[in-house]
């Protein structure tokens, strides 16, 4: 059985955890990377995004993550519009989120351990008090005799493992994942889709984008497809 973290998925504040309505982005006028987006992604929802390589997924996950705004249209996250809060108000939003980036994103300078542990250690936690969890959280995603390593020494599947442990270690109300499994092999791919499975038992809205369409089919979950900067399927 996964880890099931002592701080499991609380309930957002809404019965939808994400809301788009007619968004658009676009690097310029010549390229619209999303173009007039609706989706909504349910409390406690599961969905796999998918389409061919330069659809918009990663464009749509940033959107998400709040690192990038909307050109057009309204973006609501928890049951509230974010589209132009302050940015000194998203870290509020971001904190509820587990983000698995295509690019790891993992802090050289840190073993393995702490780099899960750091969500944790932001929130104000003590380490006596994580400490299990993360080791725990480790142990499911393999990793369990690398704790001490520091990612420059991981391989390319091993970073990403970690860097799933990171995101999800929390128990976030939403997941985000950008290609979560496409360093490792299938075996390890079916294990991490449990994990994120369970999480999402827990509460969590889990939104994955990946293009292995056979790992979307044995997940259940609800297929969105984006092709052309356009969405469609699942609740879109």
């Amino acid at each position: 059985m996964p880890v099931q973290p002592r701080r499991a998925a609380r309930s957002a504040d809404s019965s939808e955890t994400v809301r788009l309505s007619g968004v658009g982005f676009g690097y310029g006028p010549a390229h619209r990377a999303l173009r007039d987006v609706n989706l909504t992604l349910p409390s406690g929802s599961f969905h796999f995004l998918t389409g061919p390589s330069g659809a918009g997924k990663s464009t749509l996950l940033k959107l998400l993550t709040l690192a990038e705004r909307p050109a057009s249209g309204t973006l609501r996250l928890f049951g509230e519009d974010v589209t132009m809060a302050p940015r000194r108000d998203l870290p509020v939003f971001r904190r509820r989120m587990g983000v698995v980036f295509q690019d790891f994103r993992l802090l050289d300078h840190l073993t393995a351990f702490d780099n899960v542990a750091l969500p944790l250690r932001l929130a104000g936690g003590r380490a006596a008090d994580y400490a299990g969890d993360v080791a725990e959280m480790l142990d499911w995603v393999g990793l369990g005799d690398r704790a001490q390593d520091r990612p420059p020494s991981l391989s390319g599947g091993e970073k990403q493992r970690l860097a799933i442990a990171r995101a999800v270690v929390a128990g976030p109300d939403l997941i985000l994942a950008d290609e979560p499994t496409g360093s490792v092999d299938a075996a390890m791919a079916d294990r991490l889709l449990k994990l994120f499975q369970s999480l999402n038992r827990l509460g969590a809205t889990v939104l994955i984008a990946s293009h292995d369409l056979a790992l979307a089919t044995r997940s259940g979950a609800a297929v969105l497809r984006l092709e052309g900067g356009r969405l469609s399927g699942g609740d879109a």
